[in-house]
This record gives structure tokens, C-alpha cells and sequence, in this order.
């Protein structure tokens, strides 16, 4: 029975807490295959009774060099300028600092080709393309250290966020591309790694609220690896929990794949197993 990635992960989360629809889910991780033949990980879903669909998702962008990119977030980062700046980007040199001469050349025609270059929703892929921008890391050795890296520096105490668009209806798209603008000016004016981190965790959990009060619905379902970060997961939790929301999140289950087969095992005897 062939059950998708993602919705596995927010089955996995409703099995370990014992609950059933109607929910909200939240599933952010690295990759995962979307039903649309894009690679998906910041995904939204309304589960309902006798069905589930995709509500929502992160904008998406091309990830340069395909599973390159994972090992390496200055690609991720590359494709998120490319993105929003399209051939603007090519002129702007402070931006193409972690690449040399060859390799831009090479990295500009996969994007504007579109050659190996797939699109992307990941909120994996956002942090990694983050992570680079701020400078903590432009390569990786395991899967997860850039996000890691963007989880450590964030400095305390900061509560504003970086600003994001949402279109109004379904599916929504949480678009970041105010942020990653706001991020290159704070970057500009030499505002402390920490803070421009913290700024940027802060937007993500704003994003799930906002997605949260659109969907009206009072349980929101928290699943995929993006939510082994603690600051991630403790944040939206408190701020889902002050606005009237109950957030379910894996206590004995991991939320990165190590949690799928339950998901699986779980849809494959549930009525609800379709993803639509």
C-alpha cells in the first residue's frame, strides 16, 4: 500500500497521541516526494474523516545540483536568491562569494535552464539556504548540520520576526521572500548572526499560526525533522497553545523518518489513507 512521505509523518504523530480528524497537520523536513513530482517538506494538510489533502506549503524554489544541494546549503541559498532576484542576482557579486568563477557559471545555467535543478518546498532546504546566507555554513557532512548550526546560534530574548506574504486562499503559500529581503539588509547593516537566526525561527513559527487561524481547526499536528529543533518546537507549541489551539508533537516517536513506518502501519488500515 503506497502511502506519501509526509502524510506518513503526520499519521505517525496522530497514532502516538491517540487522536483522529478533523486536524491540521504540519509536516517540515528535509525531502520527501511530493504527489505533484516535486520534492516536498513544508507542507500543510487538513485531515478530515474520510480524506486528507495538501492545504498549504512553503513557496517553492530550484535546488541546484539536486541532492548536491543537501550536502552543500551555499546551493540551497543560491537558488533562493535566484528565486526572487532572477538575473539581477548574476550582477550582484557580494552574493556569490561562497562560489568561484567557474562554478557560478556552471550554477547559473542549471537554474536558468532549469537543468538539474529540481523544485522544492523543503523547510529543510529554507534552513539550509539560511544557514548559508548568514554565514554559519556553506558545506555540510550530515544531513541536518546547517539547520543545527541555525538552531545554536540563535540569541535569546529576540521576539520579533522576519516578515513573510500568505495568499489568502487554499492552498495557501507562505511566501518568504520578504524575509530572505529583510535578512539581506540585516545582513547589510551587519546585524549579529544570532539575532538575524533567532529572526528567522521567529517567522517560521509565526507561519503556523497564521496557517493555523485560516484552517480553524483546533487540533494542529507537529511531525517531520524540522521539529527536532527545540526552539522551533517549543515556540509554535506555546504561541498555538496561547491562541486557543491544542498542538499534538512526538514525545516517544521520532518526527524525522525514524517515525514513518508507525505512519504507514497506521493509514494502511485507516480509512483516510488517500492523500488528495
Amino acid at each position: 500500500m503506497a502511502v506519501q512521505h509526509h502524510w506518513a509523518h503526520i499519521a505517525s504523530c496522530m497514532a502516538e497521541n491517540e487522536i483522529g480528524p478533523p486536524a491540521l497537520g504540519v509536516a517540515w523536513d528535509g525531502t520527501g516526494y511530493g504527489t505533484d513530482g516535486t520534492i516536498w517538506g513544508g507542507e500543510f494538510f487538513l485531515v478530515q474523516k474520510a480524506s486528507c489533502r495538501r492545504a498549504g506549503h512553503l513557496r517553492t524554489f530550484r535546488l541546484p545540483g539536486a541532492e548536491a544541494a543537501v550536502k552543500e546549503p551555499r546551493r540551497s541559498a543560491l537558488g533562493l536568491l535566484h528565486e526572487i532576484l532572477g538575473d539581477e542576482l548574476w550582477r550582484q557579486k557580494n552574493l556569490l562569494t561562497d562560489f568561484t568563477r567557474a562554478e557560478t557559471k556552471t550554477l547559473r545555467s542549471m537554474l536558468t535552464h532549469r537543468v538539474n535543478s529540481p523544485v522544492t518546498s523543503s523547510a529543510g532546504r529554507l534552513f539550509d539556504g539560511v544557514a548559508a546566507l548568514i554565514g554559519l555554513r556553506a558545506r555540510t557532512t550530515f544531513e541536518g548540520q546547517a539547520a543545527m548550526d541555525l538552531e545554536f546560534a540563535v540569541t535569546p530574548g529576540v521576539t520579533d520576526g522576519y516578515p513573510f506574504a500568505l495568499r489568502e486562499t487554499e492552498p495557501f503559500v507562505v511566501d518568504w521572500e520578504p524575509a530572505i529581503r529583510a535578512l539581506l539588509d540585516d545582513r547589510g547593516q551587519k546585524v549579529a548572526g544570532g539575532v538575524m537566526a533567532a529572526r528567522f525561527h521567529n517567522l517560521l513559527t509565526n507561519t503556523i499560526l497564521a496557517i493555523a487561524q485560516r484552517c480553524n481547526q483546533s487540533k494542529v499536528v507537529l511531525s517531520g525533522g524540522c521539529f527536532q529543533n527545540r526552539y522551533l518546537a517549543e515556540r509554535v507549541t506555546n504561541q498555538l497553545l496561547a491562541a486557543g489551539f491544542q498542538p499534538y508533537w512526538h514525545q516517544r516517536i521520532p518526527p524525522n523518518d525514524g517515525g514513518i513506518a508507525l505512519g504507514q502501519l497506521w493509514l494502511a488500515t485507516s480509512p483516510i489513507r488517500e492523500l488528495t
